[in-house]
Formats: C-alpha cells, sequence, structure tokens
C-alpha cells in the first residue's frame, strides 16, 4: 500500500469548485428514478470479520449495464436538446461508459458511436454492440482516445459526452454513494475506485456534504497510480498507459474537473496489486455470491489486504461493476 499525502478535512474542505453540488446530485438522483436500478448494500458477518469493522457494499454491479457508469450517461444524456439527440451521441471508453452511454441514447431515441479499445474484454464489447452503438476502434497504447472521439463527434455532428470530465456525469456518478448514506446513515469512511475520477468526484461530493469528517479513500491499481501521483505533485500527470487487469482503471491522466474535486476532498488515495484484486474477485464470488470485474473489486481489494490505516468503525464500499466474462473470469482466478 501507497497512501497519498492526507487532503485537507474539516473546514479546508468548503474551499471546492461548485461546479457540481449536492443539489447536483439529487437533481441526477431525480432524473434517474424508476430509470437507473437503486442498487443494493449488501452485509456480510463474514467480510466484517475479516475486516475488523462493519462493512456496507454499494453494489453497483448490479446497475444497469453493470456498473455506475449508467447514472452519470443518463443523467448526461437526457439533458440534451431533442435536435441534439437526433444528431447522436458520440463516446469513447475501454468498455463500461461504453455501454452506458449506448444503453441511455438507446432509451433516450437516440444512436451512439463509441471509440474502444481493440482490446477490450470481448463481452463489453458485445455489449456496447448490442446496445444498438456503432463501434470504433484503436490501439490504446498507440492511439489518442480523446482526440478520435472529438473527430468523430465534430465530423459527425454527434454530442460528445465524455467518460469523467463534464459536471454532469460527475453528478451522475455521484448519486451511487447519496444512496448508499441514505441507506446506512453515517459512515466513517467511503473507500471508491478511482480510475478518471468521475466516480469518486461525485462521491466525495455527495458523502463529504451528507457526512462531514467522512474519510475519503481511492484505490488505484499499482500500475495505474496516476490520481495518486497527481496529488504528489498538486497537478494532473500523466503516466504510460497502465497494463493491469483492472481495465476500466487504465487512465493515463485524471481529468482537470475531476482531480479539481479530488484533490481537496481525499483524504488519502491507495494502491492495491492485479494479485490483490484477484483475491477480491475470488472473495466476492465465493463467500459473497457476487460477481465483480477487476475494477469493480478493488476498493474491497484494499479493505481485504489491509491498506486501510487506521481502520474505522463504519465503512461504505462501492463495488463499482460486475461486467467480466465468463471466459475472462475463469482466465483471471484460473
Amino acid at each position: 500500500m501507497t497512501p497519498s499525502p492526507s487532503g485537507p478535512t474539516g473546514p479546508g474542505r468548503t474551499d471546492v469548485p461548485d461546479v457540481v453540488t449536492l443539489d447536483d446530485v439529487r437533481d441526477a438522483a431525480r432524473r434517474l428514478a424508476g430509470v437507473a436500478h437503486r442498487t443494493p448494500v449488501l452485509r456480510s458477518r463474514t467480510l466484517d470479520a475479516l475486516a475488523g469493522a462493519e462493512i456496507h457494499l454499494k453494489c453497483e454491479n448490479f446497475q444497469r449495464v453493470g456498473a455506475f457508469k449508467f447514472r452519470g450517461a443518463y443523467n448526461a444524456l437526457s439533458r440534451l436538446s431533442p435536435e441534439q439527440l437526433a444528431r447522436g451521441v458520440a463516446a469513447y471508453s475501454s468498455g463500461n461508459h461504453a455501454q452506458a452511454v449506448a444503453l441511455a441514447a438507446r432509451e433516450l431515441g437516440s444512436h451512439a458511436v463509441i471509440v474502444m479499445p481493440e482490446d477490450t474484454p470481448k463481452s463489453k464489447k458485445d455489449a456496447t454492440a448490442g446496445y444498438g452503438a456503432e463501434i470504433v476502434t484503436y490501439d490504446r497504447y498507440t492511439g489518442d482516445r480523446v482526440a478520435i472521439g472529438r473527430r468523430l463527434a465534430e465530423e459527425r455532428g454527434l454530442a460528445l459526452i465524455p467518460p469523467y470530465e463534464h459536471p454532469h456525469i460527475i453528478a451522475g456518478q455521484g448519486t451511487a454513494a447519496l444512496e448508499l448514506i441514505e441507506e446506512t446513515g453515517p459512515l466513517d469512511a467511503l473507500l471508491t475506485p478511482v480510475g478518471g475520477g468521475g466516480l469518486m468526484a461525485g462521491s466525495a461530493i455527495a458523502a463529504t456534504a451528507l457526512v462531514p469528517g467522512i474519510r475519503m479513500i481511492g484505490v488505484e491499481p499499482e500500475a495505474g497510480d496516476d490520481t495518486l501521483r497527481s496529488l504528489a505533485a498538486g497537478h494532473p500527470v500523466t503516466i504510460p498507459v497502465p497494463r493491469t487487469i483492472a481495465d476500466g482503471q487504465a487512465a493515463e491522466r485524471p481529468g482537470e474537473l475531476t482531480f479539481s474535486v479530488n484533490r481537496r476532498l481525499l483524504d488519502s488515495v491507495v494502491l492495491v496489486t492485479d494479485d490483490e484484486i484477484r483475491t477480491a474477485m475470488k472473495f466476492a464470488f465465493e463467500r459473497l455470491k457476487i460477481v465483480t470485474e477487476p475494477s469493480g473489486a478493488s476498493a474491497l481489494a484494499a479493505l481485504l489486504a489491509g491498506h486501510i490505516s487506521p481502520l474505522p468503525p463504519r465503512i461504505g464500499v462501492i463495488i463499482s461493476g460486475g461486467n467480466v466474462g465468463v471466459e475472462r473470469f475463469l482466465e483471471l482466478l484460473g
């Protein structure tokens, strides 16, 4: 584990950009009511005993498209004009945002063009196509997905929906933490996976407003520590394309908007190895009876590996997704 320098707490947390507020998260929740699933919060005595704390798992693997990403995607697309929806939308994603935008577009009578890495797991590509999206592939190690997405959007007149660098995306993702705290009451800490930072930023905005003093702990794969390095530097930094089983967290650089929130609201970031993620996936499958993808299990991995110190009494953990095909699942755990 490598903790980050502590972020500001208490009064310092009031100095947060108001681009997204708790009211925005609540507005997103109203838009998502009856469209997105209100996902379950799972408890396990076995997990509590192993961790030495009271653990509440927010299971976004049961969200539509199998991940939290539907929350932000639908919130953003639902705010487009009828003319924009008629022209269509574009997005770039390693998989879950792709599926979320594709489904949200279909629900709203639009269509989507999605830029995806060539090595995206087949299950995620198939699901994205199944929701009616057109897929454009690229090499994640040599291509620039943002540039490709922007070019496609400009050439075809599409509305570009980024995976995390957008206030409506951040507000939508924050509804997961909003629901969790509404169900559990105040928590002492919230563990959240960090990729581009949208889920973390939205969760932090909601959680710190609802529970002043809550510890916000981000979790990154060891090979994809761009947020940890950025916090240490005080500004977003770029790392080589991460080679990790947690493809949903293989970000090279945090977003400017997400980082502006996270650098003020995160208390720490911890790192987990691919083997620790595998252990968490196996535990979730065998003991909790749920399937998680690698990125979805990273926050649980940090807890099981003993990386949280000191250990708070009541902890929320976001299981961010469960999109992994059976062949890939067996390959990872075999």
